[in-house]
């Protein structure tokens, strides 16, 4: 005797068939056409297909081409989309951003799957669901929240597969993969401190929600050592190379004594201490310098840089397990992974 479908999945077919004859009515097709449309049926013209997509999308249809494919075997493709800040455009190029592309790249060519990248606009981050709704991937992994908490949950609401690179954070739906930011940022100012430095600038822009944290384990650092944080200390930049002579220059300009800074990234911390070394201060003799990321740059620069090591390499793993568990319906938590301080001699007392 066939099982009767609870009630719950009963209300979500009618939904959804309810959705497909809006969409029809709205696209003015029948609702076999939708349905094919939806299906990437080629009896469908590109024209009609499109159209179809786009009304779906805008009445926040759950399209689940995605886990069809890969339950019949016919789509291994993940996409990866890197965000990008329309007013700094900050390039692929970046290291930290090929570190985590490698490493993705690793993990899913361990488990049989192909990548597709991608960049988007991060003011309109739902187009990071486009590569999804049109079935050319089973799920996207996404490099960074941004300042877009609230279009991530409305993503995850309708049950698009989806990772983030990034911090956790309250009210949150979808799932996260990332480094203890909170942790990072204390040991660096730690470290710091036990070298004998009191004045100790941070550089990155604490509107974004990694940056803020590691900014909040900063300041934990400072009071605990009884230290008072100075606003005038911290200088908000973004993540592009230049954003570390902007700072350094931004101190000078304010007339701010500093003996160390903490930069949220490696290329801020680097090109800090090429801006220092013009105006004549010596790292670390007058100003010791902490950076984040550990990418492989970091070794060879000189001076040798002090950073926070992000576990780059286990957390392509990781977002690439956190996807396919979404993809399959399984929940999937978010994940916090471990974070490091690698000591070199950017930062040590001679």
């Amino acid at each position: 005797m066939p099982k009767t479908p609870p009630p719950d999945a009963d209300n979500a077919a009618q939904q959804r068939r309810l959705q497909m004859a809006d969409i029809a009515r709205l696209a003015g097709v029948s609702t076999s056409t939708v349905s094919r449309a939806l299906a990437g049926s080629k009896l469908v013209s590109e024209e009609t297909r499109v159209r179809i997509m786009e009304l779906a999308r805008s009445l926040k249809y759950t399209i689940n081409i995605g886990a069809q494919n890969l339950r019949m075997k016919q789509n291994r493709t993940v996409g990866v989309v890197i965000p990008y800040d329309p007013t700094t455009r900050q390039h692929l190029s970046d290291p930290f951003f090929l570190g985590m592309l490698g490493s993705l790249a690793d993990a899913l060519t361990e488990q049989g799957f192909d990548m597709l990248v991608s960049r988007v606009n991060a003011e309109e981050l739902d187009a990071a669901a486009g590569p999804f709704d049109t079935g050319r991937v089973i799920g996207i992994v996404l490099i960074g929240q941004w300042r877009h908490h609230e279009q991530l949950n409305q993503l995850a609401a309708r049950h698009v597969p989806i990772v983030v690179w990034g911090a956790q954070l309250p009210q949150q739906l979808y799932c996260t993969v990332g480094g203890d930011n909170l942790t990072g940022g204390e040991l660096a100012a730690s470290h710091l401190l036990e070298e004998g430095r009191k004045r100790i600038a941070f550089f990155g822009d604490i509107n974004l929600p990694e940056v803020g944290q590691r900014y909040a384990g900063y300041r934990r650092a400072l009071e605990k050592a009884g230290i008072e944080v100075d606003p005038a200390l911290q200088v908000s930049v973004s993540f592009l190379p230049e954003g570390g002579r902007e700072a350094v220059e931004e101190l000078l300009a304010r007339g701010v004594p500093f003996d160390a800074i903490f930069a949220g990234s490696d290329l801020l911390a680097m090109t800090a201490i090429n801006t220092m070394r013009e105006h004549g201060l010596f790292v670390p003799g007058q100003v010791a310098v902490v950076g984040y990321d550990d990418i492989e740059l970091s070794t060879y620069f000189h001076p040798p840089l002090t950073t926070v090591q992000q576990p780059i390499r286990e957390a392509g793993r990781a977002l690439v397990a956190s996807l396919l568990e979404l993809v399959e319906g399984r929940p999937s938590p978010s994940l916090q992974l471990p974070t490091q301080l690698v000591v070199r001699a950017s930062s040590r007392t001679v």
